[in-house]
């Protein structure tokens, strides 16, 4: 079966010099759950840009290699085209526009769209599976809390109707419960035959929804696998799940400079 998402070998500059992506690769098979794991500077959000069309706002340009979509090839497409094709993005943060109405942040999501039937399809969806949002349809965005203006991005996202939805950091600065909610929305959301990858540095979060996953250092994917597998990895639970049964301290832990196996 053709893969929803398929990046081959892909390198990115930023200032036609510094080096971002190094002979990237990851697939998303479709219907699945995807995670991308690694620290701040890894190369997550560069990727999620040369995906979706963004890199060039912050110059940046893919220099080798290719992005395909459902077996399209889509490599520096313009923004816009890649929507329309079937990707919608949440980037980290939220970004919500946060000074007009729940429900005009909605309908700016599906501006890509032209079947007005099919727009309201999508909006129904949208307040059933976000219950708060459709008691707080005419509310300004900025008032929302940080949980609902992350609901609200998502469901902004999924109002272009997308094939595969992008996940940049979604469970950043939310609170225990919320991170556990926006978990079960991005399993249902799953469930109803979107595909999925999911960029986290909560790892836990992340393996506990994704199939399988990847994780990226410095640029190049330095070890990927089965969920299961990831999570049981000594390096994986050490440096990303902060689990090592050698270290007792924090103190010991930032003192600690045993190298990953994957980087000796």
């Amino acid at each position: 079966m053709t893969p929803m998402l398929s990046v081959s070998n892909l390198e990115v500059v930023y200032d036609d010099v510094v080096p971002a992506l190094r002979g990237l690769s990851i697939t998303v098979p479709s219907g699945a759950i995807v995670a991308l794991l690694g620290a701040n500077g890894a190369g997550k959000t560069t990727l999620l840009r040369a995906v979706t069309g963004l890199l060039v706002p912050h110059r940046g340009k893919i220099t080798k290699g290719a992005v395909r979509l459902a077996g399209t090839d889509v490599t520096g497409a313009d923004a816009a085209f890649i929507v329309r094709n079937g990707i919608a993005q949440v980037m980290e943060g939220r970004r919500i526009f946060a000074e007009i109405t729940v429900e005009e942040n909605l309908k700016a999501g599906a501006y890509s769209r032209r079947n007005r039937g099919e727009i309201r399809e999508s909006y129904v969806r949208v307040l059933d599976l976000f219950p708060v949002l459709a008691t707080r349809r005419k509310a300004i965005a900025g008032y929302l809390s940080g949980g609902e203006q992350q609901m609200l991005a998502i469901g902004r996202a999924l109002m272009a109707a997308p094939k595969l939805l992008l996940l940049d950091e979604p469970s950043l600065g939310l609170a225990p419960r919320l991170v556990e909610q926006v978990r079960d929305i991005i399993t249902h959301i799953n469930r109803q035959g979107t595909s999925v990858l999911l960029v986290e540095q909560n790892a836990v979060m992340a393996l506990s929804v994704a199939g399988s996953g990847y994780v990226l250092e410095t640029g190049k994917v330095v070890k990927e696998g089965e969920s299961a597998a990831l999570l049981a990895d000594e390096d994986i639970r050490e440096f990303y799940l902060g689990a090592s049964a050698e270290h007792r301290s924090f103190a010991e832990v930032k003192s600690y400079r045993r190298k990953k196996r994957w980087s000796a």
